[in-house]
């Protein structure tokens, strides 16, 4: 579990100060895929550093497992990074390593017998998939199979964490959609938690199971992606599952409502059930139904006739548990 408490770290520019995360508090379950998603310059990276201590935080907490790692000696903090794999966009292998020598580097860091290295690296690149690969270079592999080789390195020390710096951003999407694939394969063998730092929500939509909306240093939107998919007016919801765009209104209906279901709902004749029970036609401008993880969602833009009483609409559409925004009158 990855715990993080008023997290806020200040750099100082000469006399100026700039403040890079502003009290970031998170926690992710063992064995859940978290999405960290946001612009460039909203804190991703400074996070990411700081969640490895690599750069200490001006204030707050970070917890792995318990363990509070802003709080140990320097050997401690050793002993608990090797805890956490890391995986980089680049995958920064070695050049002049082999993928098997790239593996092993973290072993032979902390000094662990060759047999007991040599029977590690088989294991990971069976596990990732490069059992062919391991006297090939760098040079060699595609991007594809140098991030195998960079996910497969995270994993030699057998972490409980793996933390993944825009782990997709530098392949195509047949590429990336395979990685994601892995991640989640992995994360379910072994068990482990993943934290994806992105700013693709395709990844997200891929892979996560909850996601958070950094900004400006501060986490605005945060949750498991029912539950931020189901928020009415998130931000997240609307990036999500975006709207193809509005069909031409009706002349002479009345107002415009955003909804969004999800789970056994999104198959289910919603859009039916209202028309029948308020005996009103119903005008779908713009529609979006999307399978993301384990659940389907779906997102509407409907606009209600003239004479229907919108708040009754409203009401009942939430009784049922559909999230609703309501858009206005048309002119």
């Amino acid at each position: 579990m990855i715990t993080v408490s008023d997290l806020r770290k200040v750099y100082r520019q000469g006399s100026d100060e700039v403040v890079a995360l502003a009290g970031v508090s998170l926690e992710v379950p063992t064995g859940k895929i978290h999405g960290i998603v946001g612009h460039s310059g909203a804190g991703k990276s400074t996070l990411v550093r700081c969640l490895t201590l690599l750069d200490r935080p001006t204030s707050g907490t970070v917890a792995v497992n318990g363990t509070e790692l802003t709080n140990v000696s320097d050997n401690q903090l050793r002993d608990a990074r090797r805890r956490i794999g890391m995986v980089f966009q680049h995958a920064n292998l070695f050049d002049s390593r082999t993928t098997a020598q790239n593996i092993a580097y973290p072993l032979e860091l902390v000094g662990t017998p060759k047999a007991e290295i040599t029977a590690k690296v088989t294991e990971l690149l069976e596990l990732v998939g490069l059992s062919k690969f391991g006297k090939a270079y760098p040079s060699q592999l595609s991007g594809g199979q140098r991030q195998r080789v960079g996910i497969a390195r995270a994993l030699a020390t057998d972490p409980d964490i793996l933390l993944c710096d825009e782990p997709t951003s530098a392949l195509d999407p047949k590429t990336t959609d395979e990685i994601l694939d892995l991640i989640k394969k992995l994360r379910d063998r072994l068990n482990i938690t993943v934290l994806i730092i992105t700013h693709e929500m395709h990844v997200v939509k891929q892979a996560c199971d909850s996601v958070s909306l950094l900004e400006a240093g501060r986490i605005v939107e945060h949750g498991d992606l029912d539950t931020v998919i189901n928020t009415a007016g998130s931000s997240l919801a609307t990036t999500l599952l975006p709207l193809p765009g509005d069909a031409p209104r009706a002349e002479g209906s009345g107002d415009i409502l955003d909804i969004i279901y999800s789970g056994e709902q999104a198959n289910e004749p919603v859009l039916s059930s209202v028309a029948r029970r308020f005996d009103i036609d119903i005008n779908v401008l713009a529609g979006a139904v999307e399978q993301m993880g384990e659940h389907q969602f779906a997102r509407l833009r409907i606009q209600l006739p003239a004479t229907a009483n919108t708040a009754e609409v409203v009401n009942y559409l939430k009784s049922i548990g559909v999230a609703v925004t309501q858009k206005g009158d048309a002119k």
